[in-house]
């Protein structure tokens, strides 16, 4: 890859020194050095390549650390992360020990703030602001959001306390989705220069307060001003939407115009009060298959730079979430009553066939799961069964709806949780690893684990035919390759399954768990240690019978799940063994310790926390030798 002038940028002091040609240059050189390291570790790639020019404007402009960049979620953040020092480490991206793939304020002074998930951009960066004033400091604060983050309400609160507080702060909304025609676009450019410039802006201001300072009379020009003002930018632009918030409107500008890009940044970097830049880029710019294909491209695994194909196991089972969305088509065809329910992620979900199906039935709500979860408990009230389709890691967005519009009424509202567990190389904002924590404490609520892909249609059969609440949590990736049953029947409610015989213990599995776990024992039953092994299914309500008749025949029981350790499902062992009396049973839990996991594969973050065949037979090893020795 060429880095000729990249190499050079040790700061963003750096780009200072440039001509405008040399920036268009770099922009080459940028989107390459991403789509090398994309195409081998994966990541956020159209994002990133539709920001480029815009992040160097942004950088060439304004003068960070000293200045503040919040980037919203930080899909777009990898051009941030070049200019700022961390080109030697970028080979390191999204793997473990490497550069996180998000904003991170203890990798870098220039990551102002750590992100990950939507719409958080306008609050923190209208905290900075504040935040700078009551220190009497002069810095800028900046926030970069997308068009999509706008979907959320979280923007809108911070948008409106924004222009309330009317700080200095400028707002980047970078819009890739808008089209609009050349000659408009013409005429919007001209008009952004015209209302940023230095001199207009000045002159605004006074002519205002002289307005102000007269009788009515002055009071009614200052109006019809404003009112042709508006009149002759809300003809154009949509900017009339955020003046109503408070803010300066800017724009729309060519995104991808450097010199427009830089000269517009100089005027606005001049304002004093809250200012919101329109920016329109286009996704995956300078790469034809992420152009062409940019929802693909969003978030992407490693893929074949030359071709753009994305580079797949060969003979690979099917994916938990492929296998939920077809069970979703089948149970809905026969129940006209099954809705499903998406928050921005039709394809992510495994949604999109069911939408092209049954597109009545079907609701993607945007970015605003919290509206995504008292919608869905709407639908239940008036007799639907409403499946909400979510990551698990965003359903944290809508905690307080699951408490109280959904259980609090006991509605039949199922929340189907997919990236449960530790999803890879998003790091610590996208691992799905609270919700039996945060969920199985709410009454009504029921919450199911499957073993395989197979028991997950099952499971969504049984949370379909429940009358409350449930939640069923399963991993990010391709199942086991077990037959999958044509057939769907509801399983004993609250029950377990018993997978193997042991007299000196019991292993209490769940998910992701149980497989390891059967291979666990096979390991241990050749040191002479004979342990039962139990698909849990059930996290709430527990099998408190077989369990405590386990516990009760071999006085030791080892819990393993997919999720922290407190509040989590060994707690729920625990709790139930204590209720029974068995005071002298021997538990060792194993699971996520109190801390936030870092990024890495799957199968890594498993054996670096014991969560693999092999540390569950060596923890669990320890455990009984040291049983057998007291």
């Amino acid at each position: 890859m060429m880095t000729d002038i990249l190499a050079k940028i040790g700061s963003p002091a750096d780009l200072r020194k440039l001509s405008v040609q040399d920036l268009k240059i770099l922009a080459g050189e940028l989107r390459e050095v991403i789509i090398d390291t994309c195409a081998v570790n994966g990541g956020h790639l159209a994002p990133s390549l539709g920001v480029v020019e815009l992040t160097i404007a942004l950088h060439r402009v304004f003068n960070s650390p000293e200045d503040r960049f919040v980037w919203d979620v930080g899909h777009q953040a990898y051009v941030h992360k070049l200019l700022t020092g961390r080109l030697d480490r970028f080979h390191s991206l999204r793997t473990m020990g490497g550069l996180s793939g998000f904003p991170k304020r203890s990798e870098s002074p220039h990551d102002a703030f750590d992100t990950g998930h939507s719409s958080t951009s306008i609050s923190a960066a209208l905290g900075l602001a504040v935040a700078r004033d009551l220190k009497g400091a002069k810095n800028k604060s900046i926030a970069v959001i997308g068009d999509g983050s706008m979907t959320g309400g979280l923007a809108y609160e911070g948008l409106n306390n924004a222009g309330h507080l009317n700080k200095d702060l400028v707002v980047i909304l970078n819009d890739n989705e808008m089209s609009i025609a050349e000659n408009v676009g013409a005429l919007s450019n001209f008009l952004s220069r015209t209302i940023t410039s230095e001199f207009v802006h000045k002159i605004k201001k006074e002519l205002q307060g002289f307005l102000e300072g007269l009788d009515v009379v002055g009071k009614g020009v200052l109006k019809i001003a404003q009112k042709a003002e508006q009149s002759l930018k809300g003809l154009f632009t949509p900017g009339m939407l955020f003046q109503a918030f408070g803010f300066e409107y800017v724009g729309p500008i060519d995104g991808h115009n450097i010199e427009l890009l830089v000269n517009t940044l100089e005027n606005v970097k001049r304002f004093d009060n809250a200012v919101l830049v329109h920016v329109l880029t286009t996704k995956g710019k300078g790469y034809r298959p992420a152009e062409e294909n940019p929802s693909l491209f969003h978030g992407v695994g490693p893929f074949d730079k030359a071709t753009g194909k994305v580079l797949k196991a060969k003979g690979a089972a099917a994916s938990f979430t492929a296998v939920f969305g077809e069970a979703m088509k089948k149970i809905a065809a026969d129940n006209e009553r099954v809705v499903a329910i998406t928050a921005a992620m039709p394809e992510g979900t495994g949604l999109s066939s069911f939408a092209a199906e049954f597109p009545d039935r079907f609701f993607d709500v945007g970015i605003a799961e919290q509206h995504g979860v008292t919608f869905s408990a709407g639908l239940a009230a008036e007799g639907f069964k409403p499946v909400f389709a979510v990551y698990s890691t965003f359903l944290q967005r809508g905690y307080d709806g699951v408490f109280h519009d959904v259980c609090l009424q006991n509605l039949p509202v199922v929340f189907a949780l997919d990236r449960a567990g530790v999803v890879g190389n998003d790091g610590p904002t996208h691992h799905g690893v609270f919700d039996l924590s945060f969920l199985r404490h709410l009454p009504n609520m029921t919450v199911m684990v499957p073993k395989d892909e197979n028991e997950l249609q099952h499971m969504l059969q049984t949370a379909i035919g429940h009358d409350g609440p449930s939640a069923i949590r399963y991993p990010r990736g391709n199942g086991y390759g077990v037959p999958l049953e044509q057939c769907y029947h509801s399983l004993p409610f609250g029950r377990g399954e018993l997978l193997r015989e042991g007299t000196d213990g019991a292993i209490l599995a769940v998910g992701t768990m149980v497989y390891p776990a059967l291979s666990a024992a096979e390991m241990l039953a050749g040191e002479n240690t004979s342990l039962a092994v139990v698909n849990a299914r059930f996290v709430k309500p527990l099998d408190r019978e077989l369990i405590i008749s386990l516990a009760a025949a071999t006085g030791t029981i080892i819990t393993v799940e997919e999720n922290v350790l407190q509040g989590g499902f060994g707690t729920a062992v625990l709790e139930a063994l204590e209720e029974a009396g068995l005071f002298d049973v021997r538990v060792l839990r194993l699971g996520f310790p109190d801390v936030y996991i870092e990024q890495g594969g799957q199968s890594e973050l498993r054996a670096l926390y014991g969560l693999d065949s092999a540390g569950i037979a060596g923890r669990v090893g320890m455990f009984m030798k040291e049983r057998n020795s007291r």
